[in-house]
């Protein structure tokens, strides 16, 4: 269905997305309103799932539990045929395709529709894709029709119940590695200037840089204690630069050592 459906269906949303500085940006403006055209799902950026250091993966899950086969592949397919449009019109580098279910029609029309590679009965529903494709420039971006297009998504698609720490929380969650957005960059993707972002962090106990520490520190649990993953690697792709500084900031967050957080994980008797 993706297939003979035209991006510009996905109105303000594909005007905010094709008026982005960066496909980065497009696809966090993306994360924050694909549930206007396909309310069952949401995505985020994480590591390759296969391993490869120059490639991210875009995972696409059921915000609600219960997203279908055929909403699954109408979601990936249309933000593929997105980031196609606004990549320069053409082939991304999209390395491969995972989708959590069987072929719901012939595996050739998947492969011609994503011009890769596409395995079934997956983990996860998956764009496997360059990661320097983040921070590729999105031609004839304009940030005026950009604000605008954004503008009228949140005043008729926004959350403005939902305190917004927890925006905050979800964009830093959805964006793994040394490319994490900075608070100009989450202030603007939440349609906010960078102070009153700040303010309004405040007025909620928090801080900005309080809430990456804290992303920070969950992910590099995460990758300490279930992956065998290099130190060194977590380290870059927690953004902290050199191995030190995770065992720096391993002793402030956990009391110990990366390498004896992982013993004590694998081995819990020792």
């Amino acid at each position: 269905m993706a297939a003979r459906q035209d991006p510009h269906v996905l109105g303000p949303l594909a005007i905010a997305m094709e008026n982005s500085r960066t496909v980065g940006d497009a696809l966090d403006c993306a994360s924050r309103f694909l549930f206007v055209m396909s309310p069952a799902l949401s995505h985020e950026v994480i590591p390759d799932p296969l391993g490869n250091s120059g490639v991210l993966a875009i995972r696409f899950a059921s915000s609600t539990g219960t997203a279908s086969p055929q909403s699954i592949d109408y979601g990936i397919g249309l933000v593929h045929r997105v980031v196609e449009l606004v990549s320069g019109g053409g082939p991304y580098g999209l390395r491969s395709v995972q989708l959590p279910h069987a072929a719901l029609a012939p595996a050739v029309t998947y492969r011609e529709h994503f011009g890769a590679e596409v395995a079934f009965d997956c983990e996860h529903a998956i764009l496997r894709v360059p990661r320097h494709l983040l921070s590729v420039p999105v031609v004839g971006g304009n940030d005026l029709l950009r604000d605008i297009a954004v503008d009228f998504l949140e005043t008729h698609f926004g959350q403005d119940d939902v305190p917004v720490t927890d925006l905050v929380m979800k964009i830093l969650e959805g964006q793994h590695g040394p490319d994490r957005p900075d608070l100009a960059k989450v202030a603007r993707l939440l349609s906010l200037h960078p102070r009153s972002l700040q303010r309004r962090l405040f007025a909620e106990g928090a801080g900005f840089k309080d809430l990456v520490d804290q992303v920070r520190r969950e992910e590099a649990r995460k990758l300490i204690t279930t992956s065998d993953m290099s130190f060194a690697r977590i380290a870059a792709q927690l953004g902290l630069g050199e191995q030190s500084s995770l065992t720096r900031a391993a002793r402030r967050w956990f009391g110990t050592s990366p390498s004896r957080l992982r013993r004590e994980a694998t081995d819990p008797e020792r």
